[in-house]
């Protein structure tokens, strides 16, 4: 089986993730065309429960999977990957099987109780039995990342979407006449053979590549995997401690705003249309660049949980600083872009520019953010899952109250939202660095912290500058686009002048290879 270098395996990820946002979009247009706003409501109303159910089948796992086989792989110890994987497969089975039925039975209450409209009750159903599927995906995701090899999971994710993408439309229309509930079934289902055919090439590869027999006395490498299911939950449970944090605080979330804009005296359309706009609009193009973050932590937790194995403490250190300048350095452009050209992006994307003061607002906090993922990771494969579980929650719990007293205040308002979300962003990121210096020492130096701010700095001057020369043309998209272009040459220009990107690096990439040599 062919390992990645730790930037080959970002890489990869990064480019599996652009494609499969890319073919996500696509579904998401075909499933607006040809159910309409209602069909969607319902289809989106269903979705959260899945993914809480998902995050409490997974137990955290794929992140425990990777950071310990990479552990046995560093010390080639094929017994422990064996264990490893048992131990896992079992857990998953069980809580797959737990929570399918669960999510069954409790499908009519969470239908006409919690989501009060019982035609969610057949998206809910339909959904079910993608649980024990994405169980057994996780599993060998994590394998395959702890081994290094980012490629299976990327492809696998390509596949999923290609499926879903193909069958979507097929499906609604053959249960649309049927009532539009049974549409946004028949668009679940079409997730449920996707994931299906994602987990048959993971199957596959697995089979092809294999180095332990699982099936192999099974049962004796179960009863003597107490000390391997030790060390995966002591990953795992804080690690869906995390997750189950950020689950709440964003069901709590929408529910605190209304409640807090109505003490404020501002009506609930209103209060709804203002939460739209921002949560809608100006989130998701924040969160845009994390494609690549989250590429990043992926592939860090097995080369750190690697180094860490060997006791070679420069190398984990260097590890967590080439993950976080890269992270800025995907973020920083986002930040610039987002804050100088706010309302003409939100123009050509929604035809509005109503929140572009959310945005020209959070941008710049919004760049910590960028680094957060790597941080976390960066933990998880130190096993300090638990402190970075303590610093989610420290962090939602302080956004919420801050979220309350702003957002109940007639003088702030929604922007009281947009400013807690940005206190939640923050703080939690200083908090993760705060873990990392107390447990290894890490530092982010003067001299980088320098080299950020003159990015930034100079990007934006930049940007500046060609606002000005093009001023009042940026309803032109040609133009707009010739602007951001450029910025784009400048900024990739800036990154190798300030060594945020270097030779060797870039050497790493396949197609500039032999450029480059």
């Amino acid at each position: 089986m062919t390992k990645q270098t730790f930037l080959q395996g970002t890489l990869i990820l990064i480019m599996a993730g652009m494609i499969t946002r890319m073919l996500g979009f696509v579904n998401r247009l075909v499933i607006a065309r040809v159910m309409g706003e209602e069909g969607v409501g319902l289809y989106m109303m269903a979705l959260p429960t899945l993914f809480l159910v998902i995050t409490l089948t997974q137990l955290g796992l794929p992140v425990a999977i990777s950071k310990r086989v990479s552990e046995a792989e560093a010390k080639n110890d094929k017994a422990k990957i064996k264990r490893i994987l048992i131990i896992s497969l079992i857990i998953t089975a069980v809580t797959s099987v737990v929570f399918t039925i669960g999510m069954i039975a409790a499908a009519p209450f969470i239908a006409t109780t919690l989501l009060t409209d019982e035609r969610t009750l057949y998206p809910l159903v339909a959904i079910s039995p993608i649980v024990p599927i994405v169980a057994i995906s996780s599993v060998l995701k994590g394998y395959f990342q702890g081994r290094r090899n980012m490629k299976p999971q990327s492809y696998a994710l390509v596949i999923e979407q290609l499926v879903r993408i193909t069958l979507v439309a097929l499906f609604v229309k053959l249960l649309l006449p049927y009532g539009i509930e049974f549409a946004a079934a028949g668009a679940m289902f079409s997730i449920i053979i996707g994931e299906l055919a994602s987990m048959l090439y993971l199957t596959r590869v697995f089979k092809k590549q294999k180095i332990v027999k699982v099936r192999k006395r099974f049962f004796h490498n179960l009863k003597s995997g107490k000390d391997t299911l030790y060390e995966l939950f002591s990953i795992s449970l804080p690690s869906t401690g995390s997750r189950l944090i950020g689950n709440i605080s964003h069901f709590l979330e929408p529910i605190l705003v209304a409640q807090s804009l109505a003490i404020a005296g501002i009506s609930s359309s209103l209060a709804t249309k203002q939460y739209g706009e921002l949560t809608g609009y100006v989130l998701p193009l924040l969160f845009l660049p994390t494609f690549i973050t989250n590429s990043l932590s992926i592939a860090l937790v097995p080369s750190i949980s690697e180094a860490d194995a060997h006791q070679n403490k420069h190398l984990i250190h260097y590890r967590i600083h080439q993950s976080i300048r890269i992270s800025f350095a995907s973020g920083a452009i986002a930040t610039v872009i987002l804050t100088l050209f706010a309302a003409p992006i939100l123009n050509y994307m929604y035809g509005t520019d109503n929140a572009s003061h959310f945005l020209v607002l959070m941008a710049p906090f919004f760049i910590l953010l960028y680094i957060q993922s790597p941080l976390q990771a960066a933990l998880q494969a130190l096993d300090l899952a638990r402190p970075a579980m303590w610093n989610s929650l420290i962090g939602a719990a302080i956004k919420l109250t801050v979220l309350f007293l702003l957002a109940s205040n007639p003088d702030f308002g929604i922007n009281g939202v947009a400013i807690a979300m940005s206190v939640g962003v923050i703080l939690v990121t200083l908090l993760h660095l705060a873990s990392l210096y107390k447990e290894i020492g890490f530092i982010i130096a003067g001299w980088d912290l320098l080299k950020m701010g003159l990015l930034v700095s100079l990007t934006w001057l930049c940007g500046r500058f060609l606002r000005g020369v093009f001023s009042g043309l940026e309803s032109n998209l040609f133009i707009f686009a010739l602007m951001l272009m450029t910025l784009l040459i400048v900024y990739v220009i800036l990154l190798f002048i300030l060594k945020f990107l270097t030779k060797e690096e870039i050497k790493q990439i396949p197609l500039l290879q032999k450029w480059l040599s």
